[in-house]
């Protein structure tokens, strides 16, 4: 999600206009990009592979294979959500050889998460106009460092993890808490922020963009998979 202001920005880029959240009369909307498979994923190889039995062990299993292999992965499992919006897209794995390992599986489905945030943040940018300084995460999958920092690489900017990974629960209870008077206004919100741990991007620009394009081509081949 970005935060776009007080007033509505209706995306050229098929992302979602949607209500980030409303104090009093002001009301703060936000552009949203809506992935529909993305932690997930990591739940898929853990229940329907049995890769592992605790999804913190995708991170290990990753890191046993120096890189991904020439393995993308794309969790298309139920279509594709923002900015693709292809109902008929389906999960596909391309690039597997006699080489590919459990390993190399492992670290395309948690890169898969990164890609396609990657394609929802090229959307906001587009809509926007501008950079970003820093990408904020927050969720379960951000407590793996693997994820994050690839994040960071893919992204080419610096990925802050917060303190309290489970921020959505704890923005409903900042906004409970600015209701009954705890907190007198947002700036004491904001002093409550803390940094847990910054990522900051090692990879060249030139293997970036390679791993990127790839990504884009499996994406190709994953889309319209329904129609004859």
């Amino acid at each position: 999600m970005a935060n776009t202001g007080n007033k509505p920005v209706k995306s050229e880029n098929n992302l979602l206009t949607t209500i980030a959240w409303k104090i009093g009369e002001e009301t703060t909307y936000a552009l949203e990009g809506s992935i529909f498979i993305g932690g997930a994923v990591v739940q898929w190889l853990r229940d329907g592979l049995d890769f592992f039995k605790h999804s913190s062990e995708v991170e290990v299993l990753a890191r046993s294979v120096e890189d991904n292999g020439g393995v993308y992965l794309v969790p298309a499992f139920t279509g594709l959500g923002a900015p693709h919006w292809d109902q008929y897209a389906r999960g596909v794995i391309v690039g597997i050889t006699r080489g590919t390992t459990r390993g190399h599986i492992a670290r395309a489905a948690l890169e898969s998460i990164t890609y396609q945030t990657r394609d929802v943040v090229g959307a906001m940018i587009a809509d926007g106009g501008g950079q970003l300084k820093e990408l904020r995460v927050d969720g379960g999958a951000s407590a793996n460092d693997f994820l994050m920092q690839f994040q960071a690489d893919i992204m080419g900017i610096n990925v802050v993890r917060p303190g309290v990974l489970e921020t959505t629960a704890l923005g409903a209870a900042y906004l409970a808490g600015l209701a009954v008077g705890f907190w007198e206004n947002l700036e004491e919100l904001k002093a409550q922020w803390q940094q847990d741990k910054k990522f900051t991007s090692s990879l060249p620009s030139e293997e970036i963009n390679h791993n990127y394009g790839q990504w884009k081509r499996a994406v190709d081949r994953a889309k319209n998979w329904l129609i004859d």
